[in-house]
């Protein structure tokens, strides 16, 4: 067997070697194990997405491409990266699943992705990086290393080289609760960073003086009792601007090059600090972002975490000499599209694609009308002939849907037998559903009759796919009606020297 990759912008996997029947559509970079080779440019016998079939044998390449995965975790954020080269780095991971309207999050998509996609009974990640200490970032992340839920996954174990946080994190507050810890006399910057590894296990002792808080606790101590490959211990590294470089992703010595933008570290009293944003808390918590950018050939991809306008402000200030290392052709939208944004910074940003990852049960109200609008006008606009090719905007709650239908029959199967009821007699059945709000710890209780009661039987995810060989992009969601992918491709504009 061998790995190749799809080259044509879409294939399909078929059931036979011969015929028309096709399983599913595969999209441009798709990983193939090809299991036995066509004969005279025939199919090929290969195993991709999760099945086995045929595809054309023109459309089997050897080409790996940069693989960006926008995935649907409702509220919150969380991204997928394979870099050509096979590497992956996991950004965020939503809500825990116990939180979840769908109990789901990033972290069973990652197990599909290695379990069902390329056959693995191992996840293994070269980097997982927490973009900032909110629940709707990192619970995911922390589901995906709890080896207590083995049974969420059907991966067998989980191994991650490096570990990387922003630095802000919630503490113990002396009498209770949590915050941000010390701050300066003026109340401009934080002073209390979480560190390394050393750092974040003296933090978990019982008796520390400075004791990480809840939840964000709780992931770094699975954090601390993961492995790399090798069964060592995983680092964990804080990331600022003056990281520079992601290891092992330094221009020059990777295609693809990864570099940290924010947050910004600033130096007092001969300490780090970074910048503390407004009266509330989660204003420094977002605006303290990792922001990361992707440069691979002619194609650059800015991720954004939460920032908000305070950071973005903040930011043309810190980059005042130059505010175009924030051009790309992708952005990942800041904070699930709130409104609490920055006009000029998106202008700076300029992108050609922004992803908008929404989708709160109404909550939040994301996406906000006034920031889809200005992620369009603010994007790169190219037209050719009368047909709009860019700015593009994608949200994965649009790109999600139900199948729904009425319930018209219940059977009650026991040792004695079936019981149906149907048409008017539904009105004798009731059910009782848990429905829960998106971060909900509690979810309330709801009782609906039957007889004028829908069900889902059918949930199609709203993951935006961004594939590029450095010269050409390409965005796909799935049309759920024709179960075929809607693709949107464009060219890549930065040249590397720029």
């Amino acid at each position: 067997m061998s790995i190749r990759y799809l080259a044509s912008e879409t294939s399909r996997l078929y059931k036979f070697a011969t015929g028309g029947e096709h399983i599913i559509e595969l999209l441009w970079g798709d990983h193939l194990t090809v299991m036995a080779s066509g004969v005279d440019g025939g199919r090929h016998k290969v195993h991709a997405r999760g099945r086995t079939g045929y595809v054309d044998a023109a459309d089997v390449g050897d080409e790996s491409l940069l693989e960006l995965y926008f995935i649907d975790v409702g509220q919150g954020d969380g991204v997928l990266i394979r870099t050509p080269d096979n590497r992956h780095i996991m950004i965020d991971g939503g809500f825990k699943r116990a939180s979840q309207p769908t109990g789901k999050n990033a972290a069973d998509f990652v197990d599909w992705k290695f379990f069902k996609d390329y056959g693995m009974d191992a996840i293994h990640l070269d980097a997982m990086i927490a973009s900032h200490n909110d629940a709707d970032h990192y619970g995911g992340l922390s589901d995906l290393l709890d080896v207590e839920q083995e049974a969420e996954l059907d991966a067998q174990s989980v191994t991650v080289e490096k570990f990387y946080h922003a630095g802000v994190a919630w503490w113990k507050k002396e009498g209770g609760g949590r915050w941000l810890g010390e701050s300066t006399d003026d109340r401009k910057y934080l002073t209390q960073l979480m560190g390394d590894r050393d750092a974040v296990l003296a933090a978990l002792q019982t008796n520390a003086d400075a004791a990480l808080q809840g939840e964000w606790a709780t992931l770094m101590k699975r954090v601390i009792a993961t492995t790399t490959s090798t069964g060592a211990p995983t680092p964990v590294i804080r990331l600022s601007r003056e990281t520079g470089a992601l290891p092992g992703f330094e221009p020059g010595n990777s295609d693809v090059a990864i570099t940290i933008l924010a947050p910004v570290e600033f130096t007092i009293q001969g300490q780090p600090a970074l910048h503390n944003f407004g009266s509330s808390e989660s204003h420094s918590t977002n605006g303290n972002s990792v922001l990361l950018r992707l440069d691979y050939g002619d194609t650059r991809v800015l991720l954004t975490g939460d920032l908000n306008s305070y950071s973005q402000r903040a930011l043309l200030a810190d980059y005042a000499d130059d505010h175009s290392v924030f051009a790309c052709d992708v952005a990942k939208a800041c904070h699930h599209g709130s409104d609490d944004v920055h006009y000029k910074f998106l202008a700076t940003m300029k992108p050609a694609v922004t992803v908008i990852s929404s989708g709160d049960t109404e909550r939040h109200d994301h996406p906000r009308p006034s920031i889809v609008a200005a992620s369009a006008i603010s994007g790169h606009v190219e037209i050719v002939g009368d047909k709009l090719l860019s700015p593009l905007v994608y949200s994965t709650e649009l790109a999600r849907s139900l199948d729904l239908g009425k319930v018209s029959e219940l059977t009650l199967s026991s040792d004695n037998g079936a019981v149906t009821l149907q048409g008017d007699k539904l009105v004798n059945a009731s059910v009782e559903a848990k429905v829960r709000q998106a971060g909900d710890l509690n979810p309330s209780s709801v009782t609906k009759n039957l007889k004028d009661a829908y069900i889902v039987t059918g949930l199609t995810y709203g993951l935006v796919n961004i594939r590029t060989d450095g010269k050409r992009i390409l965005c796909a969601t799935l049309n759920e009606g024709k179960k075929t992918w809607q693709v949107k491709e464009l060219k890549s504009r930065f040249s590397p020297e720029e």
